[in-house]
């Protein structure tokens, strides 16, 4: 579902969201580190950073998160005004979203998987597939791609 985002609610309500949807991953926490929300799997690896007022030059909400080898490339040529190569992280082929265009919370939810399953070990990967299979929903053991980012 798309929306459009209000300013005034747009920072809590993305910090909410993401709050529920990286939460739901095994072994993850929250903290902030560079003054901005950080997803941690294990309280070490990052996946994903919300920066709800921007970064650098990126003066606008926007998500930076891993992404699997390749996908950063195709993302940005596909979608240059919704995708960014971020600064710092981009060159190990992270991605920036920009959460002011177009804001698709199910494919956010899928970007942070995907982000997720590009950092967790594996045990933890495989606890994400048995509860999604658990619980009847679509993974990569169940047959369907998990996320959007890997095929654009």
């Amino acid at each position: 579902m798309l929306v459009a985002m209000d300013e005034a609610a747009s920072n809590e309500t993305l910090a909410v969201r993401l709050r529920a949807i990286c939460a739901a991953l095994p072994g993850v926490t929250e903290r902030l580190s560079h003054g901005a929300p950080t997803w941690f799997v294990r309280g070490k690896t990052t996946f994903a950073t919300l920066w709800t007022h921007g970064h650098h030059q990126d003066d606008f909400p926007h998500l930076v998160c891993a992404a699997p080898p390749g996908v950063q490339a195709e993302l940005v040529e596909a979608e240059p005004d919704r995708f960014f190569r971020p600064p710092y992280v981009g060159g190990r082929g992270w991605i920036g979203l920009r959460l002011d265009v177009g804001l698709d919370w199910d494919e956010v939810e899928e970007i942070c998987e995907e982000a997720y399953r590009v950092v967790a070990p594996k045990r933890l990967v495989q606890q994400l597939d048995a509860d999604q299979a658990a619980a009847g929903q679509e993974g990569p053991e169940n047959g369907s791609s998990t996320a959007r980012i890997s095929s654009p």
